[in-house]
């Protein structure tokens, strides 16, 4: 069961009922069962999800960190709808006892687009007809009703329970330039973007401090020498060593890892032949672990900001350790993103999504295919994943390792603690 307060289920219902059109209600009481069941009402509601929340640039609805939680709202709804019904599963949420022919696939749909409606109002136009299209083949009966009437509940739960939740909330991040500390970075040398990701109330986890990191190494110690030499090297805009091989891949990890995570998991349930449930259940472990990571990630940026190799290499004169050497003129590969370097918010959404493949297919033997555009990546395993990621980010010149190690295992540990603690089987 998740940490979130319960809500009673009057007032559930109470939302419920302004979530969706009653037209949708009104079937014939004594129209015979049609119970659906098709997985791939969850997969098409990941990939609408996605279009709503993060378009490709400069469409996107919300900034990227905070994508996962409007990933994690409508996989959960999903998941809360379909169990309610196929059982199986605790729901993360209660809800009211489902009807013995309530379609399950209707739930979901239903579900999913209540939840993106409330969320993304100005798209309301494009998820009703997607919702229409998604229903007009589901005969009017028995099913249909119930159906909508148990995602409807489902919806409504995460919404009132999300309320007040800290999404937005001014959290300002103010710093005094000083050696090691962050400050914005060229070109745009704006503020840290989504400061209040950090303080927004976790899904699962007790609170957004509950896996503490060591922090980045001693800007006088031979590891900070070793990991600043190292992305100056590797991650520089020209640089001598870096194989277009390698710079291939850092481009290719330069897209937005959450939509190439949801599109990974949709390929994965589908060849696995992933029945509805577990279907459901595979999305809310990937949205709500990824969500959960990103909050405590963007706390440690927000608590303990470590500047950025561009501010780091070429200040590299008022760090005090004399390994290190300035260079005025570095550039990385790719403009900085507007936000403080440890821990990396890409090994965090990575490590969770890597902890959840391995949970979900096996760590060792994940099968896992990635794509960013026309380009497909495949990996074997979670530590292939996740030693290609942070290799990625420092050959873009964004990170020291440490703040990839350090982001992956946060990651990881949070989405453990998701595997233990929701969606788990009854029995």
């Amino acid at each position: 069961m998740s940490r979130l307060p319960a809500r009673t289920l009057a007032a559930i219902v109470a939302v419920a009922a302004c979530v969706l059109s009653p037209v949708l209600l009104a079937a014939p009481a004594h129209a015979d069962p049609d119970v659906g069941r098709d997985a791939e009402v969850i997969r098409t509601w990941s990939r609408i999800a996605e279009q709503t929340i993060a378009p490709p640039p400069p469409a996107a609805a919300v900034p990227v960190p905070a994508s996962p939680l409007y990933f994690s709202f409508v996989s959960i709804a999903m998941y809360d709808a379909v169990v309610a019904i196929e059982g199986g599963y605790r729901t993360f949420l209660p809800q009211p006892r489902a009807h013995a022919h309530a379609s399950p696939e209707v739930a979901a749909a239903t579900a999913a687009h209540a939840v993106l409606r409330h969320d993304f109002p100005e798209a309301a136009g494009a998820l009703d007809a997607a919702l229409a299209a998604e229903l007009a083949d589901v005969p009017r009966g028995v099913g249909l009703v119930h159906g909508t009437r148990v995602g409807t509940a489902a919806a409504a739960s995460i919404i009132a329970a999300r309320e007040g939740d800290g999404r937005g909330d001014p959290h300002p991040l103010e710093t005094v330039p000083a050696a090691g500390v962050w400050r914005p970075t060229p070109p745009g040398n704006g503020a840290m973007a989504v400061p209040w990701l950090g303080f927004v109330d976790p899904l699962v986890l007790e609170s957004a401090t509950q896996f503490p990191l060591p922090g980045p190494p001693a800007l006088d110690s031979a590891e900070y020498a070793a990991e600043f030499d190292e992305v100056k090297a590797w991650g520089a805009e020209v640089s001598a060593v870096r194989s277009q091989a390698q710079t291939d891949v850092a481009l290719f990890w330069n897209a937005n890892p959450l939509t190439q995570f949801q599109g990974a998991m949709r390929v994965e349930t589908a060849e696995r032949g992933f029945d509805i449930s577990e279907t459901a259940r595979a999305f809310a472990l990937l949205g709500t672990s990824e969500a959960d990571a990103l909050i405590s990630c963007w706390r440690e940026k927000y608590d303990h900001p470590f500047w950025r190799p561009i501010t780091a290499i070429t200040l590299a004169d008022t760090d005090g350790n004399g390994a290190t050497t300035v260079d005025a003129a570095w550039k990385p590969l790719r403009a900085t993103p507007a936000y403080p370097e440890y821990a990396s918010g890409h090994a965090c959404a990575t490590g969770s999504s890597s902890e959840v493949f391995g949970h979900l297919f096996g760590p060792d033997s994940i099968d896992l295919d990635v794509s960013a555009g026309a380009i497909t990546r495949s990996f074997d395993s979670v530590a292939e994943l996740d030693d290609e990621t942070m290799n990625a980010r420092i050959w873009l010149g964004y990170h020291f390792r440490s703040a990839m190690e350090d982001g992956s295992e946060l990651g990881h540990r949070v989405a453990q603690e998701v595997i233990d603690k929701a969606f788990t089987p009854i029995g």
